[in-house]
């Protein structure tokens, strides 16, 4: 029999809860991942097929778990297991399904602390002037490389630096989630949102008052780099994989697809509205990620390094961009240590608002299914997150990081999204659906996402999901893209990862043995 919890944590306000999801959603990709994505995928033509997305996945898939994690918290679950369950009671494997909810957020947390380490360290390494010497790429790039351990040179001989950044940023991460979700999560956010907001806005500011650093070179111009960012190439729109990458950050940057979300939400109370709720939180991660991160990086880095090597830069990547790039663009600055304190200061904060998250289903999933108490959920949890980090830390040039970010950030969201929208629509009932959403709401959902969640979602995920099935899956397999020397490394991540998913899987109908028979 299914034993409904009432005494489980709730947010503090409105505000706290539309802040900690937002800060879920913004996180590394706001700022580095989506100006890179418009610069290779047609520019400005690029927001077409993304606001297509944010309006037939986005938003949608937004209301959806806001609604799930509410309807699942009123039964005492907040993990997608207990929630599937609680939806259709009559398929004994649905809550099998739902440990992608856990094991999703649980891969990305263990690379993902990992790189926002580095954000931390940089914040020191810019005040103290450690990097402020380096005027070119390839002497970031070897600064870069020395930090991770790729190589030693003469700037780091080893991992000492990078793994003691990785302690400190894990243990700063356990102590915000020890405190629970009112006294922690919601706490931290309420600061930590406004001091991202603070930082990113004085860099938006700075970049749009940049004058022309070289006479001779008076296209260099903040005019021209904003144009490089946002003026459209629409023939772009003709490639499928413009419209893949679209929808690919969109799910990346709202934070849908993992999980995350349906446990923040669980802990509402059954009146609180989900639909302005949640439609204010998606609201301030694409200003975040359109106004503030479309017109940072890219338009500062093309006024000191020109249309040329402009192109280089925005397809060199995402780490290449926010640690190399950018601090070189920094440096040219005035008050370069500040400047420079700031950008990885304001990507850090945005790293831990977003793994924090990221640990939480795991932690609730203890605790609701278990009835650990908070501290030993966040102990165990803390204990074997700290184990599975190290793959990422010390086998970062064998590909692990890669490996870990397909399963667990790319092919699990889209998957996971599927399967909670067909559930949402299809077994609970979208006339059902309709009205637990609207329940408490301040807003009426327009009539035409009845339409759109029921039907436009689920096939846009699942074309999405066959496309990838149609042409990528047996070269994924058979890791046709994978250097040699590698191949053993990326093998011992995915057993590594069904080991992960079985024990989860396996804890799974302990806790239903346990509870429900």
């Amino acid at each position: 029999m299914d034993k409904t919890q009432t005494n489980r944590q709730q947010w503090g306000s409105r505000l706290g809860i539309i802040m900690a999801v937002a800060g879920s959603a913004i996180g590394l990709g706001n700022f580095l991942r989506f100006p890179a994505k418009v610069a290779e995928n047609g520019g400005g033509a690029f927001m077409i097929p993304y606001l297509v997305s944010l309006l037939l996945l986005g938003i949608p898939l937004m209301w959806i778990e806001w609604t799930l994690g509410r309807y699942g918290g009123g039964f005492g679950h907040g993990t997608a297991p207990g929630i599937f369950h609680s939806i259709w009671r009559k398929n004994r494997f649905i809550k099998y399904f739902g440990v992608i909810g856990i094991f999703g957020p649980l891969v990305i947390f263990i690379y993902y602390t990992y790189i926002e380490s580095w954000t931390l360290a940089y914040s020191f390494f810019a005040l103290f002037g450690k990097y402020h010497g380096l005027m070119d790429q390839a002497g970031m790039k070897n600064f870069l490389s020395g930090y991770q351990g790729l190589e030693q040179n003469q700037y780091f001989n080893g991992l000492g630096w990078a793994y003691f950044f990785f302690l400190i940023t894990f243990v700063i991460n356990a102590v915000v989630i020890y405190h629970g979700i009112k006294g922690g999560i919601e706490r931290f956010c309420k600061w930590a949102m406004p001091a991202l907001f603070f930082c990113a806005v004085i860099l938006f500011v700075r970049v749009l008052t940049l004058g022309t650093p070289d006479p001779a070179q008076p296209g260099w111009n903040i005019n021209n780099g904003l144009g490089f960012v946002w003026n459209p190439d629409f023939s772009a729109l003709k490639s499928a994989r413009v419209w893949l990458e679209a929808a690919g950050q969109i799910f990346f940057t709202l934070s849908v697809g993992i999980g995350v979300i349906l446990t923040y939400a669980s802990y509402l109370r059954k009146g609180d509205d989900v639909v302005l709720s949640g439609t204010t939180a998606a609201s301030t991660n694409e200003f975040a990620e359109v106004i503030l991160g479309g017109s940072i990086i890219l338009p500062a880095a093309f006024v000191f390094f020109g249309p040329t090597e402009i192109q280089t830069i925005a397809q060199s990547g995402t780490f290449n961009l926010g640690f190399v790039t950018m601090p070189l663009v920094l440096n040219q600055m005035p008050l370069a240590a500040l400047m420079g304190f700031l950008w990885f200061f304001l990507l850090f904060l945005a790293g831990i608002t977003s793994s924090v998250s990221l640990a939480q289903p795991a932690v609730a999933f203890l605790e609701d299914e278990f009835n650990l108490t908070r501290k030993r959920a966040v102990f165990t949890f803390a204990a074997a997150a700290f184990v599975l980090c190290h793959p990422a830390i010390f086998f970062l040039k064998n590909g692990v990081v890669d490996e870990l970010d397909f399963w667990g950030g790319t092919f699990c969201l889209v998957l996971f999204a599927t399967v909670e929208v067909i559930l949402f629509s299809w077994v609970f009932g979208m006339d059902k659906a309709w009205a637990e959403i609207h329940h408490g709401a301040d807003m009426e959902v327009p009539k035409i996402y009845k339409f759109i969640i029921k039907y436009v979602t689920p096939l846009f995920l699942l074309t999405i999901l066959g496309a990838w099935f149609y042409q990528d899956w047996l070269k994924v397999i058979l890791m046709e893209n994978v250097a040699p020397e590698n191949k053993i490394y990326v093998l011992a991540t995915r057993l590594g990862l069904l080991a992960m998913f079985i024990i989860l899987a396996v804890l799974v109908k302990l806790a239903w043995k346990r509870k429900y028979e």
